[in-house]
């Protein structure tokens, strides 16, 4: 069985509360460790110690970003999470700075990670439904996957040497949602990649 870190990228402001991340969260721990996983969660919402989030990394073998997707990225908070706890696993904890060396300074850049037997899911809330993704006619996306909008994310992880899990999304969440389903897709796919 895994030790999963789960984190809670989000950050509650007037137009949404983050019932359906905590829900998702919740949804995960309970079935992962009915599945005899041991869980940690963290949120935004705590008291980030650098070192203790550090030795959660560390702990892990897989990590689990639950995030809602504000102006196409994540929450101000988990970007502050990252600049503190990211910057500081930058010595060893999470990668050996960028893994280049001065014989070759223009080589293999985000090669230092440390983190080589962890995997990492992308979990997200979207606004946009399903369709504005993955279609040429689409204005805004022009024919992009959530992969490649949040590819950001996933170089971030990848830079500590992680690899990916299938990506999870939930779509139209405020006008549209279909939570119900979403529920059951998310257990589905939990179930397929843990």
């Amino acid at each position: 069985m895994s030790n999963v870190l789960i984190i809670n990228a989000h950050e509650p402001s007037p137009f949404s509360e983050g019932k359906l991340n905590a829900a998702l969260v919740e949804k995960a721990r309970t079935q992962l460790e009915a599945k005899g996983h041991a869980v940690r969660v963290v949120t935004m919402q705590d008291e980030i110690v650098v070192e203790e989030q550090l030795g959660h990394f560390d702990w892990a073998d897989r990590v689990i970003l639950q995030s809602p997707v504000n102006w196409m990225t994540i929450p101000w908070s988990f970007k502050r999470y990252m600049d503190d706890v990211f910057t500081a696993g930058m010595g060893g904890a999470l990668c050996h700075f960028d893994g280049r060396s001065s014989d070759t300074p223009t080589k293999n850049y985000g090669t230092g990670g440390t983190q080589t037997s962890t995997k990492y899911m992308l979990s997200f809330t979207f606004n946009a439904p399903k369709e504005s993704f993955n279609d040429e006619s689409e204005y805004l996306f022009e024919g992009r996957s959530v992969d490649d909008l949040m590819f950001h994310m996933h170089a971030n992880f990848r830079f500590f040497g992680m690899s990916a899990l299938p990506t999870f999304a939930c779509y139209d969440v405020m006008k549209n949602g279909d939570i119900e389903n979403d529920f059951k897709r998310f257990e589905a796919h939990l179930d397929a990649n843990f």
